[in-house]
């Protein structure tokens, strides 16, 4: 191809990943918004510390654990865009009926059918998205770059929220960027009805159905770090039981981690570019330190850094991990490794979570004993990996 032509498609591919973050700002404004009080919300209604863990957890269970049937249809039948807008349509409904709901088991239904949504969709756009990533630079690039949409969405959804004193009529005005999100899926799916052309022709590869043991290992530290990293509701929860900030503070708390969490992935998804797993050795041992400071610290700075370090993690979650698993597989069949990726860890997610709402029931500092050393435990299989693997594999620009 003749530079002219790989300016254009590094041109359309950049447009490609900008319309997409446009369209996840909209949808994290709508669901993050509500997730930032659904804690204390469900509190409300009667649920324990236990019932919002397994409520949570086994929503984000679903929500990955469905990605498996989700990838596997889309691999095979390669209709990408159809599942995404499916998985679409059903979260950004989810959230505005939860202003109709006056008990916390109709509650979780909703909060577990917008996981649902996000099963659904997730896969396909992630293949998507993996399809451009080599055009604008990288995986982790082209990952952050959505990854800062998406947080800017979760950083000003909570904040519509507080906005709103009023915990329903807040998830009603929520039905306005859940719309939006809609509209622009619509404008995405009409610009780009094939994205996966996006991605450079290279040498046709061998189809590869069982995935290398980088892929297995990886998946095995992703799923420790998943296990100890508590849902923001149970510290929401925490936050408004014991009175460690005054009840407004909640989702602005929520806006400031989602606004961490969006700032860092830009950075950190270059970094990842450059510098491979080594980066996430140190982040994963710098988001650990999130649990002492948001479950045991009562100053209001501490309580503050314990939730911007917790939004770094989301990041991590959200950007550098899905990132790293583009490259360890076969790009003709990356939504199928995705899928199995993301139920694997959302297996571990449920379970963390249950199990933390459970020890915190009993004990604050167990809680917080055993969400720092299941993160760190994930740290030999990450230095495994990255003796491994040199940064320019992670970078998707040559050698993949």
């Amino acid at each position: 191809m003749n530079g002219t032509g790989g300016t254009f498609a590094a041109r359309r591919a950049m447009r490609f990943v900008l319309l997409v973050g446009v369209l996840s700002l909209f949808a994290d404004c709508t669901y993050e918004g509500a997730r930032s009080v659904l804690g204390p919300w469900l509190a409300t209604m009667g649920a324990s510390a236990t019932v919002i863990g397994v409520v949570v957890g086994f929503g984000e269970l679903l929500g990955y654990g469905l990605r498996v049937v989700s990838g596997r249809l889309a691999d095979a039948s390669r209709q990408f865009w159809p599942i995404t807008i499916t998985g679409y349509v059903v979260q950004m409904s989810a959230v505005p009926l939860l202003a109709l709901v006056h008990s916390w088991q109709l509650a979780a239904i909703l909060i577990v059918l917008e996981r649902t949504g996000k099963a659904i969709r997730n896969p396909p756009r992630d293949v998507m998205l993996a399809s451009a990533a080599k055009r604008i630079g990288g995986y982790g690039w082209a990952f952050g770059i959505h990854e800062a949409f998406d947080q800017f969405g979760a950083m000003v959804g909570p904040l519509v929220v507080a906005a709103h004193g009023n915990y329903r009529f807040a998830f009603a005005v929520l039905a306005i960027p859940a719309s939006i999100n809609l509209c622009f899926v619509a404008l995405a799916r009409i610009a780009f009805p094939r994205p996966q052309d996006l991605e450079q022709r290279e040498a046709e590869e061998a189809i590869v159905d069982r995935y290398p043991v980088d892929y297995w290992v990886y998946l095995a530290g992703a799923g420790l770090v998943a296990a100890g990293f508590a849902d923001y509701p149970l510290i929401a929860y925490h936050w408004s039981i014991h009175r460690v900030i005054p009840a407004d503070w909640v989702p602005l708390l929520y806006a400031v981690a989602m606004a961490v969490s969006g700032g860092a992935s830009l950075l950190l998804g270059r970094l990842f570019d450059r510098y491979g797993f080594r980066v996430l050795i140190v982040l994963t041992i710098v988001a650990a330190a999130f649990a002492p400071l948001v479950f045991l610290a009562g100053r209001m700075e501490y309580v503050v850094l314990g939730a911007a370090l917790w939004g770094m993690g989301m990041g991590v979650h959200e950007s550098i991990i899905p990132a790293a698993v583009a490259p360890m597989v076969s790009r003709s069949r990356r939504a199928s490794p995705f899928g199995v990726f993301t139920a694997a860890y959302g297996v571990c997610w449920f379970a963390g979570s249950a199990l933390i709402g459970w020890i915190y029931d009993r004990s604050i500092t167990g809680a917080v004993f055993f969400c720092v050393i299941s993160q760190l435990l994930a740290l030999p299989a990450f230095v495994w990996i990255s003796r491994r693997n040199t940064p320019r594999r992670h970078s998707g620009v040559a050698g993949e």
